[in-house]
């Protein structure tokens, strides 16, 4: 992936102020740190897009979790998703992106993410699920999942799915403006290692916001000080995929989308959009 360099003349060519941001962004690049483009940077007004795309993004999970239950196909769960989400005039991202066949993701107990929902698959009691949806609302794309355990699960599962949450919550309170994306991506994997579980390396977390994907890419390893600078007006994702066994997944042959734990054995992931703020992060989807 190629980054461009942030501009030290954009200021002038624009007839603006050097501001103190951009004295600090240019100084963090002058020591070769990788830094964010004038682009990744987000005005007030797409932020707020962004949040209102978000707020569609979280009421349709909030339906997810009024309406889930043993006995009930993960085809009903995406007609719930396209159904609430073109009502509230936004479109599924997920549909027929890259050739993607449904609104949502849905994947189950083994499935790290990328499940197909489809008529044949039914949730059982016990089953772990990660419900992962993403809304474009005017132009804006918001982006977050949730797991969902049906009726009573192991406690092995059950503690999987805690441990998940709370790597996404630690995540969220290690990333601080002028922090960078492998401050976030350590804390994660000492948090999910210290519990007994692995990391997925081969997926991660990502910009947001004007597309479905951006740069940077998030991490959820890695070393303190690596990876981009994250500064003020930066949206972006969290999402760690953690795993009961092995960090190793493949994709299912098939359908070439599904991606699943090499072992076989449970994951579970939980992610947000966010925006750096001054004072830390805001979360935009919940």
């Amino acid at each position: 992936m190629i980054f461009k360099k942030y501009p030290k003349n954009w200021h002038v060519e624009k007839g603006l102020p050097l501001t103190e941001m951009d004295k600090k962004i240019l100084s963090f690049q002058n020591k070769g740190h990788l830094v964010p483009s004038r682009k990744l940077i987000k005005t007030p007004e797409q932020i707020e897009g962004i949040r209102k795309s978000g707020v569609v993004n979280t009421g349709v999970l909030d339906l997810v979790a009024k309406e889930i239950h043993a006995g009930m196909s993960t085809a009903e769960i995406d007609k719930l998703v396209y159904d609430y989400t073109v009502s509230h005039g936004a479109i599924p991202a997920p549909l027929n992106y890259e050739g993607f066949p449904k609104s949502c993701c849905t994947s189950i107990n083994e499935v790290v993410c990328h499940g197909i929902p489809d008529e044949e698959e039914i949730l059982e009691e016990g089953d772990i699920i990660n419900v992962d949806v993403s809304t474009i609302l005017d132009g804006y794309f918001s982006d977050a999942s949730r797991m969902f355990v049906i009726g009573k699960t192991s406690p092995e599962k059950q503690k999987l799915v805690d441990v998940a949450k709370e790597c996404l919550e630690i995540g969220m309170q290690t990333a601080k403006p002028y922090c960078f994306v492998g401050d976030i991506g350590n804390a994660i994997q000492k948090h999910a290692h210290k519990n007994g579980f692995s990391v997925v390396r081969d997926l991660c977390g990502h910009g947001v916001g004007l597309e479905f994907h951006e740069e940077p890419d998030v991490e959820h390893y890695g070393k303190k000080g690596t990876g981009m600078l994250l500064v003020p007006g930066m949206v972006f994702t969290i999402e760690p995929m953690i795993n009961m066994g092995t960090w190793q997944v493949f994709i299912d042959e098939e359908d070439e989308w599904t991606v699943v734990t090499e072992d076989e054995l449970p994951s579970a992931q939980w992610e947000h959009t966010f925006v750096m703020t001054e004072h830390g992060v805001e979360i935009l989807t919940y």
